[in-house]
């Protein structure tokens, strides 16, 4: 049988499509990239946004669309709207985010104990999809209460994966020769809360560094209330990535606070402070919301002033967008969609600034990269693109399409979309 793999969403919708791949070639069937091909299609769909609810509907429509494969559909919006889903055309499926992780056992009709006792080289998943990198779930669920999010209800509670079967998983990756390893969860920081023995992040991440050698690892968002007393001193280690990616959201106590965001202004400034001066060369990136319900003209300003004082490497922007069964959705001073939109399209110019500054700060500097995607040009010349252990998008021109691989770079400039670089070792 043949299998095409979709999403839409997060690093954790990611990590579950590479689970599917793995678990679907163990059972002895093959990926495509051409869903017309495809005898089963899995689309992971995603509702953080109604942007994300709109384009997990358009993806099972083309689906429908691409032939008479069965459709199995599951994540976030297929598990808040399951009835709404399972009506769409074709022959569908719906898997809800709680019943997921079994998604293949369970549509395959094989236990899963049978495909966790074979073994089999990881590949990349064909197509789109395709990534150097391979994200590991190691969390899922939240027990957070921001008043935005929908996440937390269509995940359920927090639930942490045990040290021994993500050790498991890395294991495989490095089997297969992959170099990088991204940990990801709804929830990442809160690892280990749950556990029966509690834990903290660092102690997973203490474990991998001294169980497994991957090369790099790499930590997806962490809310900033979960870093603990001596978290950056893992930071010791290089083969932990100088990124760390921390959700803001706002910069104005009062929309923090009706936000239900466990941070100020203040202690997010103090953190930052701090992981720049334990860890020399570190990228910080975060997510804001423009748009907030009650975000009047003086709380955007007062926000976009700390955005700019902080100075990130880079960030999303998301317009506020209303998520049924939320408490902002209830709230009163509706702050218009256009109005949202502008705050957003000037949020980002201030990110942008300080994302090129952090850019050229790095001109001159010896980094490593790790080569992701090779383009030909003709004349035996590839422009190859990579990403730095501290979230730089580089890139260089060779003779050979080097491809995963480890390579030391001097950056020589900026350029439209990232830094040019010239490669030092091979």
């Amino acid at each position: 049988m043949k299998v095409f793999l979709d999403m839409v969403g997060c690093r954790l919708n990611q990590s579950e499509l590479e689970v599917y791949a793995h678990q679907f070639r163990l059972a002895g069937h093959t990926l495509t990239s051409d869903p017309g091909l495809a005898d089963m299609i899995v689309i992971n769909t995603c509702a953080v946004t109604s942007a994300a609810a709109s384009d997990s509907r358009h993806k099972i429509r083309k689906a429908a669309d691409a032939g008479s494969a069965q459709i199995i559909v599951t994540g976030c919006y297929a598990t808040l709207n399951s009835r709404e889903t399972a009506e769409f055309p074709g022959d569908i499926t719906v898997i809800g985010n709680l019943e997921k992780d079994h998604l293949v056992s369970t549509v395959l009709n094989i236990p899963i104990n049978e495909l966790s006792q074979k073994t089999v080289q990881r590949i990349p998943i064909p197509g789109t999809r395709s990534r150097t990198r391979i994200f590991i779930k190691v969390q899922d669920g939240c027990d957070n209460h921001c008043t935005y999010c929908i996440t937390r209800i269509a995940r359920g509670s927090g639930r942490s994966r045990k040290v021994a079967a993500i050790l498991e998983d890395i294991q495989s990756a490095l089997d297969s020769g992959i170099q990088e390893i991204v940990l990801t969860g709804v929830h990442l920081g809160s690892w280990g809360y749950d556990l029966e023995t509690p834990s903290q992040l660092s102690n997973l991440i203490s474990a991998i560094l001294t169980e497994t050698s991957i090369p790099r690892l790499r930590l997806s968002s962490i809310e900033p209330w979960d870093i603990m007393p001596g978290f950056f001193d893992l930071w010791q280690s290089q083969r932990l990535c100088r990124h760390l990616h921390l959700p803001l959201q706002s910069g104005c106590e009062a929309t923090l606070q009706r936000m239900g965001r466990r941070i100020t202004p203040k202690t997010f400034a103090e953190i930052i402070k701090q992981a720049r001066l334990s860890i020399p060369g570190l990228a910080i990136t975060t997510d804001i919301i423009t748009g907030f319900p009650g975000e009047t003209e003086a709380e955007f300003t007062e926000s976009v002033a700390f955005v700019n004082e902080i100075a990130f490497a880079g960030g999303h922007v998301f317009t506020y967008s209303a998520r049924p069964g939320t408490v902002a959705a209830l709230l009163p001073d509706q702050v218009p969609q256009s109005l949202s939109k502008q705050r957003n399209a000037r949020m980002r110019e201030v990110i942008q600034q300080s994302s090129t500054t952090y850019q050229a700060s790095h001109i001159g500097q010896h980094l490593q990269v790790l080569w992701e995607k090779s383009t030909y040009f003709g004349n035996t010349t590839w422009v190859l693109s990579g990403l730095s252990d501290n979230n730089l998008r580089v890139y260089a021109s060779a003779h050979i399409p080097y491809h995963n691989k480890l390579m030391n770079v001097r950056i020589a400039g900026l350029q439209s979309g990232g830094l040019e670089a010239e490669i030092l070792s091979i």
